[in-house]
């Protein structure tokens, strides 16, 4: 059975562009609809009433360039803003007259929303900003090197010095550049921070905008809490704290449930929950009530934070905490491989930054990340590791560090293998 492939992602993250690419190289006929600039302009596919009808409307808008099934391919972009040719999709693939192909900004909201989605006609992807492994490629880097690197990583060894420290430089750079591709190409065409932030604050900005453009009820809200995420990573806990988004006491999860999850399927903010009984599969015994969110980039957060001053993190300034610098990163690296994200919170115990399930060993694997030089003090790590309850078989903590050691359990190796875990 044919299925239609629907793209999904934050905004800014590429998704027009590699179909569009993808798109002509394959295709002898590459038929491009913006639903957003239809909706806004000539509203030529408001209101398709059916197959025939829709395609009656594609003729008249790209009658020439309609070829056969084998040769044409039909892009629906933004299709969010007509949730419902999302149903129409299933019959016009039944029909088989043309290849489609879908993407949106904000389909993980329009999904929920519709009620008649075509599940066994379509196939989401998600589509991340660049993770480090594509920001080296970007750079320059080679696939050779990405291989040795991975090579070493697999067997517990660290990089030559001269290749540790210019990998080191180069995730640095990444934590000020973060994935969007608008500030990658800014980046490598000018080397200029400032034409960075630039494309930072617009699609931060732009962010901030869909709120209002996209959600009725609960914008005011939405926008809060998304103002919110970098002053709570300057936090000890990190948490989301509920009686601050309106200044209102007795708030909790359940009263914010829509506004995180619109940001959460937005693309925009990545949810990392609570667990207190970690034990594989973390999701079954995952808190709802205790939640940190992070921005989807690294980049836009350096941005907030330390705007065009780039010491703070290429120098490792003195009384800067980049605590939660580093944990963004390595935050976006885990979703981007699929990892769904927890974190241990116990008040005795203490905290861990993060944990993930390993399918292979039906256990879990906490990660601590580290960007100061104090990499070897974690005693929550340490009481979580040696609980015989928690049947923990190795635990990683990243750091700025060359050496790659096990200790205890406790594997010590540099930040930038985070893309390989």
């Amino acid at each position: 059975m044919e299925k239609v492939l629907i793209v999904d992602g934050a905004r800014q993250v590429g998704k027009s562009y590699i179909i569009r690419h993808e798109g002509k190289a394959f295709f002898r006929n590459f038929v491009e609809v913006n639903l957003i600039d239809d909706r806004d302009g000539a509203r030529l596919f408001a209101n398709v009433k059916g197959v025939e009808d829709f395609y009656v409307r594609l003729s008249s808008y790209a009658g020439r360039r309609l070829g056969s099934k084998k040769d044409t391919l039909v892009f629906l972009d933004e299709i969010q803003a007509c949730p419902e040719m999302l149903t129409l999709l299933k019959f016009l693939c039944d029909d088989g007259r043309f290849n489609y192909i879908a993407s949106g900004s904000l389909l993980g909201v329009t999904l929920h929303q519709t009620l008649s989605v075509p599940g066994g006609r379509m196939e989401v992807r998600h589509m991340y900003p660049l993770d480090f492994e594509e920001f080296l490629w970007a750079n320059g880097v080679g696939m050779d090197v990405v291989a040795h690197m991975r090579s070493q990583f697999e067997k517990k060894e660290g990089l030559v010095d001269g290749l540790h420290r210019r990998m080191l430089e180069l995730f640095k750079t990444y934590l000020l550049v973060g994935g969007l591709p608008q500030a990658v190409n800014a980046y490598l065409s000018s080397q200029n921070i400032w034409r960075v932030r630039k494309v930072h604050e617009e699609v931060h900005n732009l962010y901030k905008e869909d709120a209002s453009q996209y959600s009725i009820a609960g914008k005011l809200k939405i926008r809060r809490i998304y103002d919110m995420i970098p002053s709570n990573m300057e936090n000890r806990k990190k948490r989301l704290h509920f009686n601050d988004i309106e200044g209102k006491r007795g708030r909790a999860a359940r009263d914010y449930e829509d506004e995180m999850e619109y940001l959460v399927s937005a693309g925009v903010a990545l949810d990392v929950h609570a667990i207190s009984n970690p034990v594989f599969p973390l999701i079954a015994s995952a808190r709802k009530n205790l939640i940190k969110l992070y921005l989807n980039d690294v980049g836009l957060l350096s941005y907030i934070l330390f705007r065009d001053n780039v010491t703070a993190i290429k120098d490792d300034r003195l009384g800067v905490n980049l605590g939660s610098v580093y944990e963004t990163a390595v935050a976006a690296e885990l979703n981007a491989h699929n990892h769904l994200l927890f974190y241990y919170d116990n008040k005795q115990k203490g905290e861990v930054d993060f944990m993930v399930d390993d399918y292979q060993t039906l256990s879990i694997l906490p990660i601590e990340v580290k960007s100061g030089k104090d990499y070897s003090v974690h005693r929550a790590l340490d009481r979580f590791v040696h609980n015989p309850d928690y049947k923990v078989r190795s635990a990683v903590v990243l750091s700025n560090e060359a050496v790659v050691s096990t200790q205890g359990g406790i594997a010590y190796m540099p930040v930038y293998y985070a893309m390989f875990l």
